[in-house]
């Protein structure tokens, strides 16, 4: 049996560990939480390294895919620098080649009555391809990068002006501690609802499944929420606003949708990937994990939660 490890610095009350069957082989994937303890993590890492088949970085990325090239994110490096054996994901694969496919498959779901036109993404920089999907769609897109990591009051319609800030906030935002930018252990389960006219203003809400539960408004009547890593619990919780239809990037297995580093690392897992992974588009290790997804028809997954 293979077996691929998510090590996360999120909440380890979200921990989670389930056998599956994927292209005929059981892999067991396991996602362990350390509540926003980044040496604990790196301490794991050095330990599974070499172990098991495949190792997920969960809570954070190693970088973004920003039109098809890698930007690392340096703070995160020291946590991960011990790993040299085991093939060693972020989830960013699976969000290029797999998040793309959101929006078309949210409109193959929909009643042909319900016709959304407009997506506020929580952050397009880390979720590139979620958001080119909602672009490719004709939708109008609200890009809340600066609000939410950043926490000033300015909405972005457009990809250029995305792109130019990107150019100069990446290599910034890089080095700041990481807990800035991103809720990490029990700060996940707080809530602050902020930024509610733009909330209002969308037909569907798309992005990290940590900025959504913080940040969204109480009443969410109608909407369509496009996110990932969910539990029983976060899907309750959307039921509860009252949105329309939840819609999770990978597949709910065992109860739960698994982030896309957990999924990526299983896939890794058992088709027995064992070179560098590389982000950059078109490299091997893409082509590879396309084909993957691609054999195994792996799409988002999407449910009705207030009919």
């Amino acid at each position: 049996m293979k077996r691929a490890v998510s090590i996360s610095i999120g909440s380890s009350k979200r921990n989670k560990s389930t056998q599956i069957n994927l292209l005929g082989e059981t892999v067991l994937i396991e996602r362990i939480g350390t509540d926003g303890d980044m040496k604990k993590a790196a301490r794991l890492f050095s330990e599974l390294d070499g172990k098991v088949d495949a190792l997920g970085v969960g809570g954070t990325d190693l970088g973004f895919c920003i039109d098809g090239k890698f930007k690392t994110l340096n703070s995160i490096q020291f946590m991960v620098k011990s790993v040299k054996k085991t093939p060693l994901v972020d989830g960013n694969g699976l969000k290029e080649l797999l998040e793309t496919r959101a929006a078309d498959e949210l409109r193959k779901n929909l009643d042909p009555a319900i016709k959304p036109e407009k997506v506020l993404l929580a952050s397009a920089v880390d979720r590139w391809g979620l958001a080119a999907s909602f672009r490719q769609a004709n939708y109008k897109c609200l890009y809340g990068d600066v609000m939410f990591a950043l926490g000033i009051p300015l909405p972005i319609y457009s990809i250029q002006t995305l792109r130019l800030l990107a150019s100069f906030l990446i290599p910034v935002v890089s080095n700041l501690p990481f807990n800035w930018l991103y809720p990490t252990g029990d700060s996940q389960e707080k809530r602050s609802p902020k930024w509610e006219k733009y909330f209002h203003w969308a037909d569907v809400i798309a992005g990290d499944c940590h900025y959504l539960h913080r940040y969204i408004p109480d009443s969410m009547k109608g909407k369509i929420i496009v996110t990932n890593t969910t539990t029983q619990s976060d899907r309750d919780f959307f039921a509860g606003t009252g949105a329309y239809g939840l819609m999770t990037t990978t597949p709910v297995i065992d109860g739960r949708s698994f982030g896309t580093n957990m999924m990526e690392a299983a896939l890794v897992a058992v088709t027995g990937w064992k070179d560098r992974i590389d982000y950059t588009n078109g490299s091997n290790y893409m082509i590879h994990l396309k084909k993957t997804i691609d054999s195994i028809q792996l799409v988002p997954q999407f449910q009705i939660l207030n009919p």
